[in-house]
């Protein structure tokens, strides 16, 4: 996912999973019937129906509260506080979660009182800050706070419900079929959402697009509750017996090779989130973008998304998540650096569509191992631990590029060579990927593939990344057809 949103996507309910396939032909039978008819159909429809909502709920919701946190003349860093406090918050509410799941009679009735609370934390998201706009950055922040704990609240049962729904040889190429589900959605959401915008601001009446756009969202999660609630064939779940502590599941209920994993997520998320609340600041202030603009930067990212999808689902479930995460996680860390070398709108929108298609592969990939890794049972468990941990990588690295926006001189000199972009903001996001090299070289090699997957060379693997194989195949049927 493009920088701007990369934790929002990983740490909430699209958290989704693969399993083990029986064999190489298995996997191939799920890419060519992602969502076969059987049992529990109509839950599995639920489930891309519900990714729908959520994605209209993200593309014109989620995606732009940090330009409405700027409508209401937000610091930088209330903006960085506005997107690690309730991120950190929600994700502990995803512990609570697990030890309060003997409160309701199923998980799909915790689900939807979670999604309840999602769809009413719009009206203070909207109505706090315009009724006392002095203090309304702060309001905002408390008012998003609650509606991600009540997303987060969400995950651990949601991911189970729908776990249970499918075969372990299907659910790679079912949750790409959901991703990219979601991408053309967020994709239409956003680009009408940015039209809406620049719309009322040509009318010096902007918070009334805020306003239609947050309704929306919240409304769009009410009818996610009214779909689960129609859902009759649901399985029973069998919940673990296992300590639920966070400590004590680290220590006794995980295997080294999760813990060195959960280490390489959580610092990925702070390498991230150094840059990632400040890129509504580059564009929209220091670039001057306007908000159509803004908002075809976003929607080139998920673009970039729907079209890798399927083939980013089909090559973990054919070579592995951990060859997945090889890849994109050093691809990830170029990214950024990017960013300093120039800004010409055109050039960010391609830079964003790259990055759509390296974040697709990379959150994929981080989701899905979570489940790879961990017995059935302890699944609710895995998600509410890695999201607390990337929860806390998401805090330090908000604060450390909120230190750094103050610090950060805005003119570099090397000798003859001399750097003075239009902020210090550039420099911050080099920065960021260069720590995700680090974060990418060191910590890659530390743990490995937890399911028996086709085994290939990195320099084969190559040739059958998306984008990458399409290319190829065109060459050679170039090569023959000239033969």
């Amino acid at each position: 996912m493009p920088d701007r949103f990369y934790g929002r996507v990983l740490l909430l309910p699209i958290i989704m999973t693969a399993q083990p396939a029986s064999s190489h032909s298995a996997g191939h039978t799920s890419h060519n019937d992602p969502a076969p008819r059987g049992p529990h159909e109509s839950g599995r429809r639920f489930g891309i129906r519900d990714g729908l909502f959520q994605a209209i709920a993200q593309g014109g919701g989620e995606q732009y509260l940090s330009a409405f946190a700027l409508l209401l003349h937000a610091t930088p860093f209330q903006l960085s506080i506005l997107s690690a406090i309730p991120q950190l918050l929600g994700t502990w509410a995803q512990l609570v979660s697990v030890k309060v799941a003997h409160w309701f009679p199923s998980l799909a009735s915790q689900v939807v009182w979670g999604i309840i609370g999602q769809s009413l934390s719009w009206i203070p998201i909207l109505a706090l800050p315009l009724l006392w706009p002095d203090q309304g950055p702060w309001l905002l922040i408390a008012a998003v706070a609650v509606y991600f704990t009540f997303t987060h609240f969400t995950a651990p049962a949601w991911n189970s419900l729908i776990i249970d729904l499918l075969e372990p040889n299907e659910r790679g190429a079912y949750f790409a079929r959901r991703s990219r589900t979601i991408a053309l959605t967020s994709f239409l959401a956003l680009c009408l959402a940015g039209a809406l915008l620049s719309f009322f601001e040509q009318r010096q009446l902007l918070w009334v697009g805020f306003a239609v756009m947050f309704l929306i969202a919240g409304l769009c999660r009410s009818a996610s509750a009214r779909l689960l609630m129609k859902v009759s064939d649901l399985p029973a779940h069998e919940p673990s017996g296992n300590p639920t502590g966070f400590l004590v599941f680290l220590r006794t209920g995980t295997s080294e090779n999760f813990r060195h994993f959960l280490l390489f997520s959580g610092l990925m998320h702070s390498a991230v989130l150094v840059a990632g609340p400040f890129f509504v600041i580059y564009l929209l202030q220091d670039l001057h973008l306007a908000h159509w603009q803004y908002g075809t930067w976003l929607a080139a990212g998920i673009i970039g998304q729907f079209l890798t999808l399927p083939a980013w689902g089909q090559f973990g479930d054919r070579f592995g998540n951990k060859a997945l995460l090889t890849f994109t996680g050093l691809l990830v860390a170029f990214l950024p650096m990017l960013y300093l070398f120039g800004t010409a709108w055109p050039f960010l929108v391609i830079v964003n569509f790259f990055g759509g298609v390296v974040w697709a592969g990379l959150g994929l990939g981080l989701n899905n191992y979570v489940f790879d890794a961990v017995q059935p049972t302890d699944r609710g468990k895995a998600v509410a631990v890695a999201s607390i941990v990337n929860g806390i990588g998401w805090a330090m690295g908000t604060v450390v590029g909120s230190v750094l926006i103050d610090t950060l001189p805005n003119r570099l000199q090397a000798g003859t060579l001399t750097l003075e972009p239009v902020s210090n903001l550039p420099f911050i996001f080099f920065l960021s990927g260069v720590l995700r090299l680090i974060v990418s070289t060191m910590l890659l090699r530390t743990f490995h593939e937890p399911r028996h997957v086709e085994r290939q060379a990195h320099h084969r693997l190559l040739w059958e990344l998306p984008l990458l194989k399409p290319l190829r195949r065109l060459s050679r049927r170039a090569t023959n057809a000239h033969q």
